[in-house]
């Protein structure tokens, strides 16, 4: 079940990216992200006021607020302490990536977040001691492949990987990603899926504001100025359900956070798609061919996951 909904989160994700650029054309991004962050937080309020009151209106489904996924004694303020800290982190990946996502094509951008799965894999391997079987090898190595002759092809669009700052900020959302999804693993052995996303996009919403008080709002005239789009409340419906797809599967007991990485990383395909259809996006002929190995790779994880 939780390889399935690893596939669920990586197809949602490919449609946030897309709706992400979209949103984010010609737009500051600050206030794009906090909209997400607020939209975020609306969507999860039924479950934070159930979890506020204690009045269990969801006890027993996967819907379920409660703080600890099993019946454990500690203090209230561990859990929110935990889910604070992954709020700083994703928040700090996002902020970076949100920027990159703005100045580059989504068909570069994809490729580099893709990354992702080698870190977290290097990490899982020492931290959680997982180990994964030769048909799963092979598909990591295929992903990998791929996604270095896709980033070698990005280099037909002028952007020069070794100059480009907003490369660097994607790189570094990517790092920060990797570490995000290592600590998910670590904090979903104790708590429940749905406290954990209905308090980080609480928790993400206090923060954004503080930067937007501190950093955007001070210096709006200086920079690109805010427009309302349609795309942003979509960013929040998909990275929404994507991450509920993410955490559900980490909370099974016999999840890898090594596979769930690298499949959710799949959704490089995804935003291809709509790199193509919706955004023109050159160069896409030499990415086609790298594309179908990340594909073959994902079945050969899929295979060595049954």
């Amino acid at each position: 079940m939780w390889l399935l909904l690893a596939f669920v989160s990586a197809a949602l994700l490919g449609v946030y990216d897309a709706s992400k650029k979209a949103a984010l054309k010609d737009n500051a991004v600050l206030p794009v992200l906090l909209l997400n962050t607020v939209f975020s937080t609306l969507i999860f309020s039924p479950f934070i006021l159930d979890s506020i009151t204690g009045n269990g209106w969801f006890s027993g489904t996967v819907l379920d607020a409660a703080p600890y996924a099993g019946n454990q004694s500690r203090p209230l303020l561990h859990a929110h302490i935990l889910v604070m800290i992954k709020s700083l982190i994703v928040l700090t990946s996002w902020i970076f990536g949100y920027f990159g996502l703005k100045h580059l094509p989504i068909t570069i951008v994809g490729p580099i977040n893709a990354t992702r799965p080698v870190l977290v894999l290097v990490g899982a391997m020492l931290i959680f001691g997982e180990r994964l079987n030769w048909c799963q090898w092979t598909g990591v190595i295929l992903a990998m492949v791929s996604l270095f002759m896709l980033s070698k092809s990005s280099k037909k669009e002028s952007v020069d990987f070794t100059h480009n700052k907003w490369i660097f900020f994607v790189a570094i959302a990517a790092i920060v990603g990797a570490v995000s999804g290592l600590y998910d693993k670590y904090i979903m052995k104790e708590l429940s899926p749905m406290f954990v996303q209905s308090w980080y996009n609480f928790y993400q919403m206090i923060l954004m504001a503080a930067v937007i008080g501190i950093l955007w709002y001070p210096n709006r005239k200086k920079t690109t100025p805010f427009h309302w789009s349609w795309a942003i409340p979509l960013i929040s419906i998909f990275i929404s359900a994507a991450d509920f797809s993410y955490l559900t599967a980490l909370n099974q007991q016999d999840s890898m956070i090594s596979v769930i990485s690298l499949i959710r990383r799949g959704s490089v395909i995804v935003s291809f798609i709509c790199g193509v259809l919706v955004f023109h996006e050159k160069n896409l002929k030499a990415k086609a061919l790298d594309l179908a190995l990340i594909l073959v790779g994902m079945v050969f994880i899929w295979l060595g996951s049954r």
